[in-house]
């Protein structure tokens, strides 16, 4: 029996289970896939948009977390995200009422800030489990008309990415390793990239609606577990296309490159929620980055969608051109495992 690492399941495997074992109703107009964000089902007039997602890294802020992470992947989607559901473990070495009231109280203001419900979910108390886990589903809403999926990128489209990246990892190694850090980073510089989760933030939802509203948006994905490049080999893998990335292009956040270089780390596979790729139309780009701008959120063009056949690919400086990297598991797990 062959063992499998820490992180996601292998993306073949992956695809075999859900070709093997998904049952097909007429009702779901989007199912499972790879780098498809969220399940969307018919309603009569509407279509509900459903996510479920974990956090089993970050600690300190683990209802922040979930609450975000599920919201982005349905914005995603261009649906409004509306109810949220968490299951809640708790080890049970270091369960007590302050740790799960201060769960609650991240779920119930991350919920506040983004309009949304929290309506249901389930806690326990779990032996043997050696830290907190939150998984969390939202749930959300759009027309029928106007739903998006990672699979809508179109031959010739322009890839933006907003932010830069690795916003999320960043922000989780200088809170989990601050006393590592120490001497790598100031403590200026270490505090700052701990409040990269709340500066610019790790939602995507005010980005997703913001480029839906300039036009010509085909596809969004918002890259998690195993980063950027992982986000973008999924778009190009539920659309049948490959992608043409300029690297000179790609915004690393400077001190994610510098925690990056001290633990020998790839900042294109860490974890990158709060960055938002925008598949579009070509001729409509500059005004969604424009509109992204006008707003203070930091977006450029970074690529564009090229046939299948070429593949995933980098285009440095000189304009040699190599395979954009792929991650069986997120770098951050080097790290913290």
């Amino acid at each position: 029996m062959e063992r499998i690492p820490a992180g996601k399941l292998p993306a073949p495997l992956l695809d075999e289970l859900l070709v093997r074992y998904t049952v097909d109703d007429p009702r779901v107009v989007v199912g499972p896939g790879i780098g498809r964000d969220a399940a969307i089902i018919e309603m009569g007039d509407r279509y509900l948009v459903a996510k479920s997602d974990p956090i089993t890294y970050a600690t300190e802020r683990i209802g922040f977390y979930a609450v975000h992470v599920n919201a982005n992947d349905v914005a995603c989607s261009g649906a409004t995200p509306r109810w949220f559901l968490a299951t809640v473990l708790l080890p049970e070495k270091e369960a007590s009422s302050a740790l799960a009231e201060r769960i609650f109280a991240q779920l119930a203001e991350a919920c506040r800030g983004l309009g949304i419900a929290l309506c249901g979910g389930h806690t326990e108390i779990v032996a043997g489990l050696p830290r907190t886990i939150v998984a969390g589903q939202m749930l959300g809403e759009v027309a029928p008309e106007e739903y998006l999926t990672s699979a809508g990128a179109q031959m010739g489209d322009a890839v933006i990415l907003t932010k830069g990246f690795a916003l999320e990892g960043t922000a989780i190694l200088a809170t989990e390793k601050r006393n590592e850090l120490r001497g790598v980073l100031s403590d200026a510089e270490l505090a700052r990239a701990a409040e990269l989760l709340d500066r610019p933030g790790i939602s995507v939802v005010r980005n997703a609606q913001l480029a839906i509203a300039a036009g010509g948006v085909h596809a969004l994905h918002d890259p998690t577990e195993g980063g950027v490049a992982t986000g973008l080999w999924e778009v190009a893998k539920a659309a049948g296309v490959g992608l043409l990335i300029d690297e000179a292009k790609l915004g690393v956040l400077p001190a994610c490159e510098v925690v990056c270089r001290h633990y020998g780390l790839d900042p294109l596979g860490l974890i990158a929620s709060g960055a938002l790729a925008v598949i579009a139309a070509e001729e409509r780009a500059p005004a969604i980055v424009e509109r992204l701008q006008s707003e203070g959120i930091a977006a450029g063009v970074i690529g564009k969608v090229v046939p299948a056949d070429q593949r995933c690919r980098l285009r440095s400086a000189d304009g040699s051109l190599r395979p954009l990297p792929s991650f069986a598991r997120d770098e951050i797990v080097r790290v913290l495992e």
